[in-house]
């Protein structure tokens, strides 16, 4: 996508591409993203909105602000999670080059890290019952067992699909980072992302995301999901 920018930029000023200008532009958008990170960090702190948590308690106003007397609700907050695998980015490995690891850190808070998704890899495998293949092969959903037609009563969870095995496909190996997952608030306002690296929509990306909103909000609240149903066993 760089190159891509700087062909244009060199259509539009109708001069030659050459590789070094890449490299230049490369350098010159780290500069720039780093000019606005510290200016909005200024004005963030002149305008007291730097404590902790600040723009998760203030995203939404319908959501987070509390009226003198309001009545309570059922619900403290509500907020829609879900995954997305349209945003991927190859490993650099799969050219046959060295691995090239990006060491930076994003510095927004929007972003949970790896490290705080990663304490709940497990969590699920060890509260569910014994191993299935599934879960062997890397996938802490469960797979919905195939049940003859009336043998039993219909449970959502035991028959739903949306969590199978096309969600475990080798292919996200190829994959440094395989999509993000994110949370919203009922206004639309995004909450938190998190990349999903290496998988498809596990169960430990939502955990992570939920287990922060709960930290923030309180417990009191509810969430909306696309497979809800086989989350809930968790």
């Amino acid at each position: 996508s760089i190159q891509a920018q700087c062909k244009m930029l060199c259509y539009l000023h109708n001069l030659p591409y050459r590789s070094y200008l890449k490299s230049q532009f490369s350098a010159a958008y780290d500069a720039y993203l780093e000019i606005i990170y510290r200016v909005d960090r200024m004005l963030r702190a002149v305008l007291k909105h730097d404590s902790p948590n600040w723009r998760l308690l203030n995203s939404c106003p319908a959501c987070t602000y509390k009226l003198q007397d309001e009545p309570p609700l059922e619900f403290d907050w509500f907020a829609t999670i879900d995954g997305n695998n349209s945003l991927k980015r190859w490993a650099s490995w799969i050219y046959g080059s060295l691995p090239q690891e990006d060491m930076r850190q994003a510095r927004s808070d929007y972003w949970v890290t790896s490290e705080a998704v990663d304490k709940f890899q497990d969590e699920v495998k060890t509260r569910m019952a014994p191993a299935t293949q599934s879960s062997q092969d890397g996938d802490d959903w469960e797979d919905a067992p195939d049940e003859k037609a009336g043998t039993a009563s219909f449970s959502c969870a035991d028959r739903w699909r949306n969590a199978g095995p096309e969600q475990r496909k080798k292919m996200f190996a190829v994959f440094d980072e395989s999509g993000i997952f994110v949370a919203a608030c009922r206004h639309r306002f995004v909450l938190l992302v998190c990349d999903m690296i290496r998988s498809g929509e596990l169960a430990k990306y939502p955990l992570a995301i939920l287990d922060r909103l709960m930290d923030v909000y309180g417990t009191n609240g509810a969430c909306a999901y696309d497979i809800g149903c086989a989350f809930a066993k968790t």
